[in-house]
């Protein structure tokens, strides 16, 4: 059974429509979804009406999510301290959801216990430990151990960092990051999900990079109202250096 795996949409319906086209064509029969469906892309309320479209998909919470669902004055000042042009998105985002959208992504689990074909399955944001811990290229076993201590799952599936890698533990737990399908933070800057494909107890995987028209995606984003969208906007033209997550 082949599962595709998605993060980190942003709003960004032209590399999600590109990264659905290649997920039918490899035949995947789930699409579980680990969140940051919005927040300083070119079209957060088309992403979000698309994804309530799905019911079928497994989808939980990712950290903007989370501040969108949540937003309160003290949620712009903290945000506005540690990225000022997402605080200038973040607020006009509220301005263009209508109190579904809100609803829709205030509703949705934090993290979700799956399994596929006797595979425990994990799906978080962050890490298991919170929504916006990171799991990057490079780190040591030590850090990925403790993060997954208390975790007893096969496979963990994350974000939020928008680059992709992998680890198996010493107690053979893999924790695999799908990098980001909206705003990917890779030298080329292509649109990238996993496909995990679970047999018999066993699961491979592979991280897929898919082109997409960012070229319109970044058009689209410039033209946004929020002081700072056209500066976001060249991060899907080029993201070397970038950290807006």
């Amino acid at each position: 059974m082949k599962a595709a795996i998605i993060s980190d949409i942003h709003g960004n319906f032209q590399a999600l429509e590109s990264v659905m086209q290649d997920i039918e064509k490899n035949n995947c029969e789930k699409v579980l979804c680990l969140g940051d469906l919005a927040l300083a892309g070119p079209q957060p309320g088309v992403v979000i009406d698309y994804i309530i479209q799905h019911p079928e998909w497994e989808i939980i919470q990712g950290n903007t999510d989370q501040l969108i669902s949540d937003f309160n004055p003290e949620i712009f000042e903290y945000v506005k301290q540690m990225y000022p042009l997402m605080a200038n998105a973040l607020v006009d985002e509220i301005s263009s959801m209508d109190v579904y959208q809100r609803e829709f992504l205030g509703n949705l689990p934090p993290q979700m216990e799956l399994n596929f074909e006797g595979v425990k399955v994990l799906l978080v944001h962050g890490s298991p430990r919170v929504n916006n811990e990171e799991i990057l290229p490079g780190m040591l076993m030590d850090e990925i151990n403790e993060m997954l201590a208390d975790t007893d799952a096969d496979v963990i599936f994350c974000g939020h960092t928008h680059i992709p890698c992998g680890y198996q533990t010493s107690t053979k737990q893999t924790i695999v990051n799908a990098g980001s399908v909206g705003r990917p933070m890779t030298p080329e800057p292509f649109a990238c999900y996993v496909i995990a494909d679970f047999n018999n107890g066993g699961v491979s995987f592979e991280h897929r990079f898919v082109d997409y028209d960012r070229d319109v995606a970044a058009y689209l984003l410039s033209q946004r109202d929020f002081e700072g969208a056209a500066e976001i906007a060249q991060i899907l033209l080029n993201p070397a250096g970038k950290q807006y997550k």
